[in-house]
């Protein structure tokens, strides 16, 4: 008996060692997988509600479906879902033009939104700064969440004008996300709008920043949000106004970067200089998509170890669940203000304008905005081009609504000088971006690219926005004449000859007078800072503001062409844009 309670306690004994012993080797060799996931918003340009209030018609995207998208996700992953947003928040819409004009109640209604939706982070972008300091300012102070920007400088200080970045700490794990937008911003804004900033270039702003912040807050992942497109656009010794790839190749240390600005749907790994992948992802325009970007942390040991970053687009064109209608009662006292405005009446057109008849000559839509910023401004010549590629206003009572149908943009007007020579370059270069040369009377007119609906459709090379026309010159545009010598202008519109050597006031948009688009630098060989000193003055209120009171004093307007220019030989220009007019629009004309 005492031989077998003896062996029983060895057994026990041996037993309890093996127990004690695995549970030593799991303790020590512990491990876990923290899984984090990023949804990434950008350039929403107000894209709030499921409504469009121009076209009184459902729209795709919102903010709304992505904050009903949102709420499935955060069942799944709760504090371990990060929400950012990449600039480009705080224009495009009447829901957020009403309110940046006219608020309601306290807070701003982008910040009201977001701070709803649970934002984690946002950077800024030159849409929201064009909005000018007393907007932004405000948004920024109302927001529940940092606004980060490490490139955008405060002159009198030297210091980050907005946080450069920021760390959230989720599950243990620590993630700085670093906010940069596209230094380009001065080639498109009026000084006043960003009074006292200056903008640095990218790379250089990330190289020192990423460098600190690794130092400084030693993070488990390091991301960038920024509002610059993959690569391109404006390009100086300067700066690059769309550097995000220039950033994930030349500056070592980030493991994501989500992107914006260029309206372009992306998602790929970029490798770095220090031979790390870069997952960098960019989710559109308007809220129809966002980025998911799903991180992978290993913790062993007492050590985290990012060991994987997978992106994706998820496109919420169309989503809807019951958080949807949940969102717009929210934010109803919103929407009833906004259909409010949107509906007043300013006057009567007597009969219909599309901006489609502006790309083939002179055009009523085109030459009501011409006809508005000459008598507004008082200049001699008024340079503008189509901000919408197919818009309509319906002969009949007209309302604010259709005014974001005209002119989508909150540019004010700028009156600057210019020589004869200058207009007449800054002509050749317009035209050179939408009309071809035709060798034959066969060939297209328009310069065309890609192909939409097995061939019927196409679009434009080039951004149509860049399409300027003059009014208050008398010139023809001749498609047979290579670029550069397509244009000859007759006399001024009052038949007054037309001097190269003399100066003119000259009216546009605040964007083109800034350099937007490059026609008022590339197109008169002045630099940028050149041209900057061409500014005589500047309205205080925007474009659509003046808009709307030229039609108010009128009350009934028979919008008709100024006919100020024209597109020759007629017998080979007539048959060529009804042709190109075909392909573009479908056979679509003028609606009466």
């Amino acid at each position: 008996m005492p031989m077998s309670l003896l062996l029983e306690d060895i057994i026990v004994i041996f037993a309890l060692n093996n127990i004690f012993s695995l549970s030593t080797y799991n303790n020590m060799s512990s491990q876990s997988v923290i899984q984090i996931k990023i949804v990434h918003t950008s350039d929403v340009h107000g894209n709030f509600f499921m409504w469009d209030y121009v076209n009184e018609r459902p729209v795709r995207g919102s903010l709304a479906r992505v904050y009903a998208y949102i709420l499935s996700l955060r069942k799944q992953y709760g504090e371990r879902l990060i929400m950012m947003d990449g600039g480009d928040m705080l224009q495009g819409t009447p829901a957020i033009y009403y309110n940046n004009v006219n608020p309601v109640g306290n807070k701003n209604l982008a910040a009201e939104v977001m701070n709803y939706m649970g934002y984690d982070v946002a950077t800024i972008g030159n849409h929201d700064l064009e909005t000018g300091h007393q907007v932004y300012d405000k948004w920024i102070a109302d927001c529940d969440f940092p606004i980060v920007c490490a490139n955008i400088i405060d002159k009198t200080s030297g210091d980050c004008y907005l946080p450069p970045y920021t760390v959230i700490e989720r599950s243990g794990i620590r993630i700085a996300i670093m906010g940069m937008t596209t230094p380009a911003v001065p080639n498109w804004l009026s000084p006043d709008l960003w009074e006292g900033l200056y903008f640095e270039d990218m790379v250089s702003s990330a190289t020192r920043w990423a460098k600190e912040i690794k130092e400084k807050e030693r993070p488990d992942v390091l991301v960038g949000l920024f509002h610059s497109g993959k690569q391109g656009g404006i390009v100086n010794s300067d700066y690059v106004e769309n550097a995000a790839f220039d950033v994930a190749r030349n500056v070592s240390g980030f493991d994501v970067i989500c992107y914006g600005h260029d309206h372009a749907r992306n998602c790929e790994k970029v490798v770095s200089s220090d031979g790390k992948e870069v997952m960098c992802c960019a989710p559109s325009n308007m809220a129809n998509v966002v980025c998911e970007v799903d991180l992978e942390i290993l913790i062993q040991d007492g050590k985290k170890t990012l060991k994987q970053v997978e992106g994706k687009i998820t496109d919420l064109s169309f989503y809807k669940s019951d958080n949807t209608s949940y969102f717009h009662k929210y934010f109803k006292r919103h929407l009833r203000n906004t259909e409010y405005y949107v509906k007043q009446k300013i006057g009567e057109f007597t009969h219909t304008v599309t901006s489609e008849d502006a790309y083939f000559g002179s055009s009523a839509f085109i030459d009501l905005i011409h006809s508005t910023q000459l008598e507004v401004t008082g200049a001699q010549i008024s340079f503008a081009a189509p901000l919408s590629f197919s818009a309509q206003i319906k002969g009949g009572d007209v309302c604010v609504r259709d005014m974001f149908k005209l002119y989508s943009h909150e540019n004010s007007l700028y009156v600057m000088k210019f020589t004869g020579a200058e207009i007449k370059g800054i002509l050749e270069m317009s035209y050179s971006l939408w009309v071809r040369q035709m060798k034959s009377p066969d060939e297209h007119i328009m310069l065309l690219d890609y192909v939409l609906e097995g061939g019927k459709r196409m679009g434009f090379l080039n951004l149509a926005y860049n399409f300027d026309s003059a009014a208050g010159i008398r010139y023809e545009v001749d498609v047979t004449k290579p670029i550069g010598e397509k244009v000859n202008i007759i006399s001024m519109a009052d038949g007054t000859p037309f001097n190269p050597d003399e100066y003119y006031t000259v009216t546009s948009n605040s964007y083109r007078g800034n350099g937007g688009g490059e026609l008022f630098t590339k197109g008169t060989g002045l630099s940028h800072e050149e041209l900057l000193k061409r500014l005589v003055w500047s309205t205080e209120k925007d474009l659509r503001h003046y808009l709307i009171e030229y039609i108010k004093r009128r009350g009934v307007v028979d919008a008709q062409p100024l006919n100020h220019w024209r597109f020759v030989p007629d017998d080979w220009v007539v048959p060529a844009c009804r042709r190109d007019r075909e392909l573009l629009f479908g056979y679509r004309h003028k609606a009466d």
